[in-house]
């Protein structure tokens, strides 16, 4: 397949942080970043691995006032291979002189490699490759393999490869006055001559977490019979693999490495697990066959081909990698939800927040059972989410803005300002607007796979408490007649309070708001899709009295929303904030996307001005179809015409700096039907966002889930117009059709599998006839058929005589 190589053909040490973070390998358990085994952490390199679940929480001192956070944890180094030259130095990139390099990352199967020529000290050249791969057909097998070329010389040569729980976390910056040890050493082992184990356990969790490597030479095409020395101490253990070397001849080597933790299922302990596992391995090149046909079987139904734009497929198809690399069919396996920086750094402590809602889209249409299994980590919680609600007042579920381990708070109390140098507190676990993303996300799973019995043993429960905590949050005002919410935070995260006041969260977040009267609007039909005994049982269970009931039905008709200047305001006193001198602050600092901490540096309060950090009241055009809103818009008594979205979306573009990937993910979207220009503009800075590192250094702290996630899904629902409706019919619009003509995706919607293909003004729907669960609904500009299996149906695209008819699937189209 063409267009699935990135390639970097110099070595930058400046860069390395943001090329490791972007050739990162992982499966779904665990992810390695990819930094080259032979450098160890420090300035320029971080070799981190992460595995779902892995938290640990630690207390750091303020003052004399403690602060406990939590950690997704850096977990032992177990690329460790170093490189010695006729008893020289291990050899460095700052220590050799580079003659050739290229660092390259195979998107199809997430495999980083690395080929340098160098000449030494001694002016021996010698050639050096190294690939590397963490196993999608096995969860805990990885893999290094290096090819070593002695050009003009022969000799001695000496490996080390070690597994190193010398590890803490120490990449963010701003997190480093915090506690970054986790780890406990706990024991090396060796299991034969030829594999080391490491065993740790983190401080205050109790995980523990082992690795087992087997390190293998071949010369000549034979395992060769090396010499060993073995050191240890109780969180450290290496063996020397010293051989001889012959000039222009390759000796290739082979580190095989298995991963367990205690969260396991079916082992007695991980470190037996570890060393049994490694045991068995195969060699390299058979155990990445094996990798290679899980990865195809993944892009079978994932690929995205957007042949007019090479650049955007490229990227799109580097972040379906780094997708699926965080949420694959082994995360199925585990109590996992969906870290916001996924495996491969430590931005965000490797927190789950909201951003799940721009990942499920992609997955739901794709890889269904994944979101199921991700969902189940928010029902897992509940009680917890319950406990929450009830210790600030309220009833239902509350989860928190930020969740790892067990589902309680973990938003940081403070929150280190780099302009400033100042720690001011973080109000942000006020944005209680999370609660209507898992609502929303459950819904939209339903819809897109008809999964009754999901409904039916778990999301509705999550559903009904969740709809329970916003009707006691809200509070009925008899002045307006209308449902409030006072003291939340929406997305845009730079409006914590009103200007001046003591008192946290605003009053009537739009956005927030909206979302809860459809929410209320929905729960009915909830219940009306369960059976009857389950519906019985459940109120029964959750005491949902018919007062409630009606209590939910009177808010989907009379929330507040408030509006200014014939536009939807943000919250509740937005007109009344000052105006920014937006040219001011463009001509005086490089980029302006933090403004609330430039703000807050000069001694002024972000929440006084009109500015925002990303979409806000815009999210609502970007969850919600014209026809949705509108009708959500009427039950509630507000006037909504066509041109509210555009009044708004200007309104507000002109007042966001975009500090957020998300927002230009969420603009993008928006202003497909409205600017499909500037629409297109947005979605390739949201595609270039990560690995242009556009935000100025925190990509290499992990790359960001939501935006990678959000341009696949801009891809099949912004620009191939993809939606679902209630009544489970598929709808396709699509849009700017000179940049999508090739294109083509698969999609799984409600069991059945289809292929989707524009050429010219054509939209061509394959159906699949293996596993046809029918019956299937599409509609293009409202031509609704009913498609059958084995067939191809071509539909001429908006503005053309709207047709379909059925071709055999064998003619090509």
């Amino acid at each position: 397949m063409q267009g699935f190589t990135l390639t970097y053909d110099d070595y930058d040490p400046a860069a390395e942080a943001l090329r490791e973070a972007l050739t990162s390998t992982g499966n779904g358990y665990f992810c390695t970043r990819g930094t080259a085994e032979w450098e160890d952490m420090g300035s320029v390199h971080y070799p981190g691995t992460y595995a779902h679940g892995g938290y640990n929480r630690e207390t750091s001192l303020f003052g004399g006032s403690p602060v406990l956070n939590e950690d997704l944890v850096n977990l032992p180094n177990w690329l460790v291979l170093k490189l010695r030259i006729g008893g020289e130095a291990a050899v460095r990139f700052g220590s050799v002189e580079l003659l050739d390099y290229r660092h390259s990352y195979d998107i199809r199967f997430a495999l980083v490699r690395r080929d340098l020529r160098f000449r030494d000290r001694a002016g021996r050249v010698t050639t050096l490759i190294s690939r590397r791969f963490v196993s999608m057909a096995h969860s805990h097998q990885a893999g290094i393999e290096w090819t070593l070329i002695p050009e003009n010389w022969s000799g001695h040569v000496e490996i080390v490869t070690a597994l190193d729980g010398r590890v803490a976390n120490r990449m963010v910056a701003r997190y480093r006055e915090l506690e970054g040890r986790h780890l406990d050493p706990v024991s090396p082992r060796t299991f034969g001559h030829d594999i080391i184990a490491l065993k740790v356990q983190t401080r205050q969790s109790n995980i523990y977490v082992a690795e087992a490597a087997r390190t293998r030479v071949f010369l000549g095409g034979r395992a060769a019979d090396v010499e060993r020395d073995l050191y240890q101490m109780e969180d450290y253990i290496q063996q020397i693999l010293t051989f001889d070397v012959e000039e222009g001849e390759p000796a290739r080597l082979e580190k095989m490495v298995s991963l367990f933790t205690s969260r396991d299922n079916a082992i007695t302990e991980p470190l037996t697990a570890a060393g049994r596992h490694v045991l068995r391995y195969p060699r390299f090149d058979e155990a990445l066959d094996e990798h290679q046909s899980a990865w195809t079987e993944l892009w079978e139904g994932c690929d995205i081909q957007l042949p007019r734009e090479p650049r955007a497929q490229l990227l799109l198809r580097l972040h379906v990698a780094h997708v699926l690399q965080v949420c694959s069919r082994h995360t199925a396996r585990h109590d996992a939800g969906v870290p916001a920086r996924g495996l491969n750094g430590e931005a965000y402590r490797g927190h789950v927040f909201w951003d799940e809602m721009y990942v499920y889209p992609f997955l739901n249409l794709r890889l269904p059972e994944i979101t199921r299994a991700l969902l189940l980590y928010r029902y897992r919680r509940l009680t917890e989410a319950r406990a929450a609600a009830c210790e600030a007042g309220y009833r239902g579920a509350m989860f928190p803005w930020q969740s790892g381990s067990d589902g309680t708070e973990e938003t940081q109390q403070v929150h280190l300002n780099p302009l400033s140098g100042q720690w001011d507190p973080d109000l942000s676990h006020n944005q209680r607007h999370v609660n209507a993303a898992i609502f929303y996300n459950v819904w939209r799973y339903y819809q897109a796979t008809d999964d009754l019995e999901f409904l039916r043993d778990y999301g509705a429960e999550l559903l009904l408490e969740i709809a329970r905590f916003w009707a006691s949050i809200a509070h009925f005002n008899p002045g307006r007649q209308r449902y409030e919410i006072h003291g939340v935070m929406g997305p845009d995260e730079f409006h914590e309070r009103y200007p001046g006041a003591e008192e946290a969260g605003l009053r009537n977040n739009a956005y927030t708001n909206v979302m809860v009267a459809w929410i209320s609007a929905t729960v009915p039909e909830v219940l009306k899709l369960l059976p009857a005994s389950r519906a019985a049982m459940l109120r029964r269970i959750l005491e949902v009295t018919d007062e409630e009931l009606r209590v939910w039905e009177d808010m989907s008709r009379r929330m507040y929303v408030p509006f200014h200047d014939g536009v939807i305001s943000q919250f509740e006193g937005y007109a009344d904030l000052e105006e920014l001198d937006w040219d001011h602050y463009r001509a005086t600092y490089p980029n302006i996307q933090r403004l609330d901490r430039i703000l807050k540096a000069e001694g002024r309060d972000p929440n006084a001005f009109k500015v925002s950090k990303q979409a806000d009241a815009v999210m609502l055009f970007f969850l919600f179809g014209h026809g949705d809103l509108q009708v959500i818009f009427k039950r509630l008594g507000y006037a909504y015409d066509r041109d509210l979205a555009r009044r708004t979306i200007e309104y507000y573009d002109r007042r966001t700096s975009h500090g957020s990937t998300l927002s230009f993910v969420t603009f993008a979207g928006v202003l497909a039907g409205l600017d499909p220009q500037s629409s297109w503009d947005r979605f390739m800075v949201a595609l270039e966002s990560d690995v242009n590192d556009v935000q100025g250094g925190t990509t290499k702290e992990g790359i960001h889930m939501g935006v990678m996630s959000g341009t696949l899904d801009l891809l099949q629902r912004s620009y191939v117009g993809s939606s679902i409706d209630d009544e489970g019919v598929l709808h396709l619009q699509p849009r700017l059709l000179d940049r999508l003509d090739g294109v083509g995706l698969c999609m799984r919607f409600r069991g059945n599998s289809l292929r989707l293909s524009v050429k010219g003004d054509e939209l061509t729907v394959l159906v699949q006839a293996e596993g046809f669960r029918g019956p299937l609904r599409v509609c293009i500009s409202g031509d609704l058929r009913e498609l059958t299996p084995g067939r191809a149906y071509v539909f001429q695209v908006p503005g053309q005589a709207s047709s379909a008819h059925p071709r055999p699937s064998g003619d090509g189209r």
